[in-house]
């Protein structure tokens, strides 16, 4: 029999989707079905989500009477899309809106987000508890700050209740906001307490999961290691560090089905590792999409990422003078910080021909990015595990990342032993400063010129499983095992 699973977040591809959260909330369920685990993913009814709930036909609930109170007027829409089972919380006032989920038209961040999302989370609670038209989940998986409060609300409840696992996609964001809203969110008051979900004299959602889950879960081993820590933890590593063994870490897949250079209707040439040849054309494709001079020998850098102080972004552009003296060409998509934006621009105009930028996101530029380009740049300070460079491994191009989180996890260094086993994937690089991102770009330009370690470690990114395979079956058995309890 299959086991019963409830997964809470905020978004989820295809559906609705700002970044990674979305592409693993989407395509675990899929992964996890193999494993006998029967997943709907509770989300809000986002306008988007509407519009699929009323396309393909939708199963009305209504709110229970503790939701209502809380959230107002709304009900709850099940519903089959892309071969996913999704519960849509309509609740009007919080999620029919203009602008993206998290953010008005304007760019700024709902004054009420705490509200919205705390109401999410009681959502997740009362079906766990009491389940949707005669389903009910064995164990609740609530994903980041949006849906932290999810395990305190069951907690609080104190009724017989799922297991509770709580995973933290970045926790640098926290869900903080005051502790006046607590009555709003229906939180008893004991809920303040420093072993409740008061943090530093807010209230924090991330918190709520954090302190009452059965398992906190991040993304990548060495995150979770990571998290622990003072540098790392974000003023949570106290209590993770109190949860124990509680806390562990689940490397992220992607869906390899839709990240498929076999099949990818994005490029201009699909490819497999047998006919690497092909990728040429995605180069060439690349360069005349970004206004690029076509050249098949120069090393193309590419960069698919939010442009973001995280990301070191600001790094690449202190290093883009030794960039620009070794000849190599910079494709740059993403979008994030205007100042950053603004580098990037400003770089454009003064390397013609060297730089080019496109700011805002593509999905299938994005697909033709990791498909052209020679060298992915990821030089992320921080990084809970990190798609991008999974999709590069996917598609053939060489990942050159921080030694940190799930960059550490994912990528084999291109070391002298490594490459003289003929394992490498990728090249590392520690500090995560300016001076260390050069010299990882002079190590990649010295790689690149040996055209054969270069397309081993190219064959060795294509023959890598960066499925959900082996993540689903951690997680299955994690499942089981609180069902269990």
């Amino acid at each position: 029999m299959s086991l019963p699973l409830l997964s809470v977040a905020s978004e989820a591809f295809p559906l609705i989707k700002t970044g990674g959260l979305a592409d693993v909330v989407g395509a675990l369920p899929q992964a996890l079905a193999e494993q006998g685990v029967a997943v709907r993913t509770l989300i809000p009814a986002y306008p988007a989500v509407l519009a699929e709930a009323a396309r393909v036909g939708a199963a009305e609930s209504p709110l229970t009477p503790g939701l209502e109170a809380q959230a107002g007027p709304g009900r709850l829409l099940a519903f089959t899309s892309h071969g996913r089972d999704f519960i849509a919380l309509d609740l009007p006032q919080f999620f029919n809106r203009e602008g993206a989920p998290y953010l008005t038209p304007e760019g700024r961040d709902w004054p009420d987000n705490p509200l919205r999302f705390a109401a999410l989370s009681r959502a997740a609670a009362e079906i766990g508890l009491h389940g949707i038209e005669g389903w009910k989940p064995a164990v609740v998986h609530a994903h980041d700050w949006q849906a932290g409060l999810t395990p305190a609300y069951l907690h609080y409840a104190g009724q017989p209740r799922p297991g509770t696992v709580i995973t933290i996609h970045n926790i640098a964001f926290a869900g903080k906001c005051a502790l006046s809203l607590r009555e709003r969110m229906h939180l008893p008051p004991e809920a303040l307490l420093p072993e409740g979900v008061e943090f530093y004299g807010s209230l924090s959602l991330l918190k709520g999961g954090i302190a009452f889950a059965d398992r906190v879960t991040t993304v990548s081993p060495t995150y979770a290691a990571e998290i622990c820590t003072p540098e790392g933890g974000m003023g949570f590593d106290g209590i993770l560090r109190a949860r124990g063994a509680a806390v562990s870490g689940i490397l992220n897949g992607i869906d390899t089905e839709a990240w498929d250079p076999r099949t990818d209707a994005a490029l201009a040439a699909k490819f497999d590792p047998l006919n690497l040849i092909k990728r040429g054309a995605n180069k060439a494709e690349l360069q005349a999409r970004f206004g690029l001079p076509r050249s098949p020998d120069t090393l193309v850098y590419g960069v698919v990422s939010r442009l973001s102080w995280q990301k070191g972004l600001d790094l690449l552009l202190q290093v883009l003078p030794e960039l620009m003296a070794s000849g190599a060409q910079l494709a740059v998509l993403g979008n994030g910080d205007r100042p950053l934006e603004d580098g990037f621009r400003a770089a454009m105009q003064a390397h013609p021909g060297q730089i080019s930028c496109v700011i805002g996101y593509n999905e299938p530029l994005a697909h033709l990015v990791q498909a052209g380009v020679d060298a992915l740049l990821v030089p992320s300070r921080f990084e809970p595990c990190g798609l991008t460079q999974l999709y590069a491994l996917r598609y053939g191009a060489v990942p050159v990342v921080g030694r940190v989180g799930g960059l550490a996890d994912t990528i084999i260094d291109a070391n002298p032993m490594a490459l003289a086993a003929g394992a490498a994937t990728g090249l590392q690089f520690s500090p995560i400063t300016a001076e260390g991102l050069a010299a990882a770009l002079r190590r990649t330009a010295i790689l690149y010129a040996n055209r054969t370690a270069w397309k081993q470690m190219q064959v060795n990114g294509l023959a890598t499983d960066v499925s959900w395979r082996e993540p689903a079956r951690h997680y299955a058995a994690l499942y089981r095992s609180l069902a269990a309890a």
